[in-house]
C-alpha cells in the first residue's frame, strides 16, 4: 500500500526538521562559549613526530627525573628508551611504595636483592641511578633488543612485557631528553590562595642540580631538557612561567602549546 502525505504534512515536516537544525547549531555554538562548570585536573601533554601521551604530574616529575640522570651519566637516548619501557611496565611510572614481595619504586627494585634501602629506593634520582648503573654492565645494550636489555637488568618473570611499551618510550626519550622542542606542556589549577604561593625557583633549581649535575646550558638540546624538566615539575614548585629559546610556557588553561615570544634566549632556562 502507497501512503500519500499532504503538501500541508510535507511543509510542516520539513519546519520542524529546520528548527531541530537551527537549535542544534545554536546550543553547539552556546557550549562552545560557555566556561566548563568542572575545572579538570591537571595534566601533562607530551607531543613528538610519534604522537601524543597524557601523563599526570607525578608520571611526568619522574620521567623529567630519569633524562637528567642519564644527561649527567651521558648516557645515549638508547638507554633512556629501555629505562622508560622498563618503568611503564613496572610501576606505568609511578614511585610505588609497594610491589611484588619487597619491590618498590619507579623499576620496582628490591632491597633483598642489593638494590638499596626501601627508603633509597623510594627517590627516583636514586633508583634511576642503580638502575643505569646496571644497564652499564649489560653487554651491547645499545645494540641488543630493548626488551632483552631490560630484562638483563630487571631478572623478571615476564621479561617479555617490556617490548610493549617500546614505541611509547621513544616518544618520551624524544620529549624529555629535549631532542624534540617544545614537546611538554602542563598545566595546574592555580587555587585559590590569596595571596598566590610564590614560585620556588631556587629550589627547582637545587633539585634539578641533584638530578642533572650542573644546571648551565651548553647546547640547545640541553636547554630544552632542562625546560621540560621545569615545566613538569611546574606545580611541585609552584611555577607559572618558564621561558626559553624565544619560546614561552605560561600555566594557562587556555594555552595548549608553548607560545612563541618572550625575552629567553638559548643560554638560559627562565623560571618564574
Amino acid at each position: 500500500m502507497r501512503l500519500r502525505f499532504s503538501r500541508g504534512v510535507i511543509t510542516i515536516a520539513i519546519i520542524v526538521v529546520v528548527l531541530a537544525v537551527g537549535i542544534s547549531v545554536g546550543l553547539f555554538h552556546l557550549l562552545k562559549k560557555t566556561k566548563p562548570l568542572a575545572v579538570p585536573e591537571a595534566h601533562c601533554t607530551v607531543r613528538t613526530p610519534l604522537g601524543e601521551r597524557y601523563l599526570d604530574f607525578e608520571q611526568a616529575e619522574i620521567s623529567a627525573t630519569i633524562a637528567a640522570v642519564a644527561a649527567r651519566r651521558r648516557l645515549p637516548e638508547r638507554a633512556l628508551v629501555i629505562a622508560y619501557a622498563t618503568a611503564l611496565q613496572e610501576s606505568k611510572i609511578y614511585n610505588l611504595p609497594w610491589g611484588d614481595r619487597d619491590s618498590v619504586g619507579v623499576f620496582q627494585q628490591r632491597e633483598s636483592q642489593g638494590w638499596g634501602t626501601k627508603k633509597q629506593l623510594m627517590d627516583p634520582v636514586y633508583a634511576t641511578n642503580k638502575f643505569f648503573a646496571a644497564l652499564e654492565k649489560v653487554k651491547n645494550y645499545r645494540k641488543i633488543p630493548v626488551a632483552e636489555a631490560a630484562q638483563e637488568v630487571q631478572r623478571s618473570a615476564g621479561g617479555y612485557a617490556y617490548a610493549d611499551h617500546e614505541e611509547e618510550a621513544k616518544l618520551l626519550a624524544a620529549a624529555f631528553t629535549g631532542r624534540v622542542p617544545r614537546a611538554v606542556h602542563c598545566w595546574y589549577p592555580p587555587g585559590k590562595k590569596t595571596p598566590a604561593p610564590q614560585p620556588r625557583t631556587a629550589e627547582a633549581r637545587k633539585q634539578l642540580a641533584r638530578a642533572l649535575g650542573s644546571t648551565a646550558v651548553t647546547s640547545e638540546r640541553r636547554g630544552w631538557l632542562i625546560a621540560a624538566w621545569s615545566v613538569s615539575h611546574a606545580q611541585k614548585y609552584a611555577l607559572r612561567q618558564v621561558g626559553y629559546a624565544g619560546a614561552t610556557w605560561k600555566n594557562d588553561m587556555a594555552l595548549e602549546n608553548w607560545q612563541t615570544g618572550g625575552k629567553a634566549g638559548t643560554t638560559q632556562v627562565e623560571l618564574s
